[in-house]
């Protein structure tokens, strides 16, 4: 089976070459590397097409900044693999983790596959920052939201790590641009009557003095977004 690994890149020029390095130095596992840069104003772009030509198989870059999701849609539309497996740029999560999160999909067993950061079987390391404190509990507030609309029984459903049967996420149509697209495809999924399952991942939080993105508006917008694809039913 070929694994299409999606990265969304925005602003990452100190990260994007080691996060390409340690995803081609996963093993027994064929991939297909599809790095989507969305619009960065850093050096990202010119790292990504001198020095890390021989470390992607596909770069798609965006004409203007449109947010993670539409990134990974470009990316998912550009995809040929079995399974998808939306990866970071950053070095938050840890790419030695594939093998066991495409395992359940590749043994026939499940459909999508979850990287939970709260599940117990993980390296993990957390900032003690107010501003990661509050995302942390705000996450779990999102989760338990979110369990009750989709039916789920997940510990951590804003994770990156999120892997698909391909057909089965190809199957859905989505609209989110931003950070957004997390809780979308996560109630969509569920509305097809897919069960996720989670697996125990690594996870090296960093801080938005470390570059992290996503706002407390962000937060907001999420809740909106649960209840949106929930309750509305044509969404």
């Amino acid at each position: 089976m070929i694994v299409s690994v999606i990265i969304p890149v925005f602003n990452e020029e100190k990260y994007i070459k080691e996060i390409l390095t340690r995803v081609n130095n996963v093993k027994n596992i064929e991939k297909e590397i599809i790095v989507v840069n969305d619009f960065s104003t850093d050096n990202t772009k010119e790292i990504l097409e001198n020095d890390c030509k021989s470390l992607y198989s596909k770069l798609v870059n965006n004409d203007k900044n449109m947010g993670k999701g539409f990134s990974c849609r470009i990316g998912i539309k550009n995809s040929t693999g079995d399974i998808i497996l939306i990866q970071d740029a950053d070095l938050e999560y840890n790419p030695e983790n594939f093998n066991k999160l495409i395992e359940p999909i590749i043994n026939g067993n499940e459909k999508v596959v979850y990287g939970s950061r709260v599940l117990p079987g993980g390296k993990r390391t957390r900032p003690k920052t107010i501003d990661f404190k509050v995302r942390y509990f705000a996450n779990l507030f999102l989760t338990f939201l979110s369990n009750i609309l989709n039916k789920q029984n997940l510990t951590d459903c804003h994770t990156c790590y999120k892997v698909f049967r391909s057909d089965i996420l190809k199957e859905i149509e989505l609209y989110e641009n931003g950070f957004c697209f997390c809780p979308e495809v996560t109630a969509k999924v569920s509305r097809q009557g897919v069960k996720i399952k989670e697996v125990a991942i690594d996870y090296f939080g960093r801080t938005h003095s470390e570059g992290k993105k996503i706002v407390y508006f962000d937060g907001l917008r999420a809740i909106y977004s649960i209840l949106k694809y929930n309750l509305m039913k044509n969404s």
